[in-house]
């Protein structure tokens, strides 16, 4: 099968959301898909993400950090820019046209014989094809650690097939409310469903009801918070603003200051803009951190400031300098 062969396939299956609620929702059929495939979501570690607001640029962070300290890393992301290849990356690199066109003729002809013979009540969407792929991908190349970012929701979304060594919940709003409820409370019981009973959660504190979900879901399920607060620059009291010393330069090129990282100063220069990225980038160092301390990784001060600085997130809020020129 072609590359071009390959992508008018898997654009003919339409988008997810434009599909009914009952066919995107059910992790019993992309479960049933990837048993056929032999279990490829087993294979690798896995740190999974969900939110509103910043759980791709948290996965980037995260998955540079990781590859920084020298761990051969995995990144599955959504939506893609240009080329759908990028949603599946290795080390940085998008997943190549021979790949992608390989993984999808086996998964799509796994599909469809499941259908055939009456496993699958239809063939599989968009999101869950292209999630059993990129598992797939990972399983092959034998990463050390794959970083997935929920595509919507969390509770019933294709990548929550996975037993992530620890999860993440970015900050929390209305957002895809026809699928995932209509208030804050609503959504994040969605989004709460990535935590695993006995398991890690980093997050960071938000609205008011979506911590009382989170804190709720934790107590539950017997699982431990991690709170990244610790690695958010520090506000001067009562004035709602960043300290000094703490803040040096923010602006069209991204966030820098110095940050206390086991003990260690280091330079945190962030090439994502806006101030809300400071959230973002203090919950992947929190996520660098545990994985550190669970003794899966060996990260430290200098190789999280270099993932960091090392980043690469396109399209959020970036600055495209004039053609010859200086921005």
């Amino acid at each position: 099968m072609s590359y071009e062969t390959a992508l008018a396939q898997m654009y003919a299956l339409g988008h997810e959301l434009a599909q009914t609620p009952s066919h995107k929702f059910d992790l019993a059929h992309i479960r049933v898909l990837l048993a056929a495939l032999g279990h490829p979501e087993n294979r690798f570690p896995t740190v999974l993400i969900a939110g509103t607001n910043g759980k791709g640029s948290t996965a980037a962070t995260l998955a540079s950090i990781l590859q920084a300290s020298g761990l051969k890393t995995g990144l599955y992301t959504s939506p893609h820019l240009v080329r759908i290849n990028e949603r599946i990356r290795l080390d940085g690199k998008a997943i190549d046209d021979d790949d992608f066109a390989l993984l999808h003729d086996v998964v799509d002809r796994t599909a469809e014989r499941l259908a055939g013979e009456g496993d699958l009540p239809w063939h599989p969407s968009f999101f869950e094809m292209l999630t059993a792929m990129g598992l797939e991908y990972f399983a092959r190349c034998r990463p050390d650690m794959v970083v997935l970012e929920v595509g919507m929701g969390g509770r019933l979304d294709a990548t929550n097939v996975v037993e992530p060594r620890l999860s993440i919940i970015t900050d929390i709003a209305l957002d895809h409310q026809k699928y995932l409820g209509e208030t804050v409370a609503e959504i994040a019981r969605e989004k709460a469903g990535i935590i695993r009973p006995g398991g890690v959660v980093v997050t960071l504190p938000q609205l008011p009801e979506a911590n009382d979900v989170i804190g709720n879901t934790i107590l539950d399920v017997g699982a431990r918070a991690v709170n990244a607060v610790p690695y958010v620059p520090p506000l001067s009291p009562g004035s709602g603003e960043y300290l000094s010393g703490q803040w040096p330069e923010s602006g069209r090129r991204g966030q820098r200051y110095p940050l206390e990282v086991r003990g260690e100063t280091i330079l945190v220069e962030s090439p994502l803009v806006g101030r809300h990225q400071l959230r973002n980038v203090a919950l992947a160092i929190a996520a660098a951190e545990e994985l550190h301390n669970q003794g899966m990784v060996q990260i430290t001060p200098e190789t999280i400031a270099r993932g960091i600085r090392e980043t690469q997130w396109p399209g959020r809020f970036q600055v495209v300098p004039p053609s010859g020129g200086n921005p």
